[in-house]
């Protein structure tokens, strides 16, 4: 069973391709808006506007929907580049029909924002730029080059050049203002769903381990019955056959690998008992240890300190938890300058780790948003590599499923460093541990060795 790639998640954007679907529907929405504004306004208002001209515009839009309805399923997912096409047309066909009805005298020149913030949700800042340069270089055009505005009576509006001016401006703003709020905020909805598809990679095999015992023991419940068959057999056939003849040798060896394959099966269907004995449970201590251990070949020193009334708090083995911690310890060697100090508290009511550096620290920015994912404390100077900056909010989602709860600071002034304190109710940390004596011994074993 191979661990998931975590730097594939980065390079998998195919799920954030825009379904051709979306914009065809989209578009027909906006043909049917232009259709009945410009029939309302010839028809309705009886006010003078090339009416023949409007609606083959507005036809070329609707006959390229029908293309694509034909070319393409409807699941058809678009990549960048039809897609920036696509959304370019629209605004060139905005552009057109806004030359024929007063440029942007008509107050319909706000529909230009549309393709705009569409393109801001779902394609990169570089995409949205050249589409927002565009609408801006159309919107100069027909602020300059336009159709009169549709009026009755042969007494029409003329604007003043400063409101004109002041309509241009206004959308200049307004396609940058909402291009840039629809982007960030569709860029941090990206960021979680990622960061929380990163997180159950990173459980997958953490599950898989796990479902193993599940798995095991309903194996050695299904074999029982096959197995005390052929163990009844080999009685009989030790019953029927001479002690002395030929098979009597075979017989026995066939009844030895019967109570054989019995032993294995009874462990087996114990993997999730008392009987799984002290490795399946860790003092704080030693829970320490196996989080800071693959750590220390990298020349940091550590300080463990352990501070608290006996006895000494015990949890089952949690990968998810040793996992955390030791993304947090790797965190604090890759930044710190000479050490890194561990202080474990505990009273009868909270079990408290704080883990510390004496390197730069948390900066302010980050500081303030320290555990949401694809945000980094900067790059790492004891070990090349780097990661997507989701360390930190893994380690925070799997201490957080365990009952902790984390804290973000930096060593008070004059020193330096970052501090993260974790802290657990004592009964969460000791969740799952078994009631009776049957593991003690196990227990006091493993606080001697400690």
């Amino acid at each position: 069973m191979t661990a998931p790639d975590l730097s594939e998640l980065a390079l998998t954007r195919s799920s954030r391709d825009l379904r051709l679907d979306t914009l065809v529907r989209l578009r027909w929405l906006a043909i049917v808006g232009q259709s009945a504004a410009v029939a309302g306004v010839h028809f309705g208002l009886g006010f003078s506007l090339p009416f023949g001209w409007c609606f083959s515009v507005i036809a070329v839009s609707a006959w390229l929907n029908i293309a694509l309805r034909i070319r393409f399923p409807l699941s058809h997912r678009l990549k960048d580049g039809p897609a920036t096409a696509l959304l370019g047309f629209d605004i060139v066909q905005l552009a057109a029909l806004l030359f024929l009805t007063g440029g942007l005298q008509n107050p319909f020149a706000i529909l230009f924002l549309a393709p705009v913030m569409i393109s801001a949700t779902a394609l990169p800042p570089q995409r949205t730029l050249l589409l927002g340069l565009l609408a801006i270089v159309l919107a100069t055009v027909i602020g300059r080059y336009h159709l009169p505005l549709p009026w009755a009576g042969d007494e029409r509006p003329v604007l003043p050049p400063f409101y004109q001016l002041g309509n241009w401006v206004a959308l200049v703003l307004g396609l940058a203002f909402t291009g840039i709020y629809a982007w960030r905020v569709a860029k941090e909805a990206r960021d979680l769903s990622d960061a929380l598809a990163a997180t159950e990679l990173v459980l997958a095999r953490e599950q898989h381990l796990s479902q193993l015992d599940g798995l095991a023991a309903a194996a050695a419940h299904e074999l029982g019955t096959p197995l005390g068959t052929i163990a009844l057999v080999a009685r009989e056939l030790t019953r029927l056959a001479p002690p002395d003849g030929e098979m009597a040798e075979d017989i026995a060896l066939l009844r030895e690998q019967v109570e054989r394959c019995r032993g294995i099966l009874a462990k087996l269907s114990s993997l999730q008992d008392e009987d799984a004995g002290p490795l399946g449970q860790l003092t704080l201590r030693l829970l320490i240890e196996e989080a800071a251990g693959p750590q220390r070949p990298f020349g940091v020193p550590f300080e463990i300190t352990m501070a608290g009334e006996k006895p000494e708090p015990v949890c089952r083995r949690n990968p998810g938890m040793i996992y955390g911690l030791g993304n947090i310890v790797d965190n604090a060697v890759d930044f710190a300058s000479e050490t890194v100090s561990i202080a474990a508290e505990w009273t009868l009511t909270q079990v408290v780790l704080t883990i510390a550096d004496d390197g730069p620290g948390f900066p302010p920015d980050v500081l303030m948003r320290a555990g949401d994912p694809y945000l980094s404390r900067g790059s790492a100077e004891n070990r090349a590599g780097g990661g997507l900056g989701l360390g930190l909010f893994i380690a925070k989602t799997l201490l957080e499923r365990s009952g902790a709860t984390m804290e973000f600071s930096n060593r008070p002034l004059p020193a330096s460093g970052a501090v993260i304190r974790i802290a657990w109710p004592r009964d969460a940390f000791e969740a799952d541990l078994p009631t009776d004596g049957a593991t003690k011994p196990g227990v006091s074993t493993l606080n001697e060795a400690g």
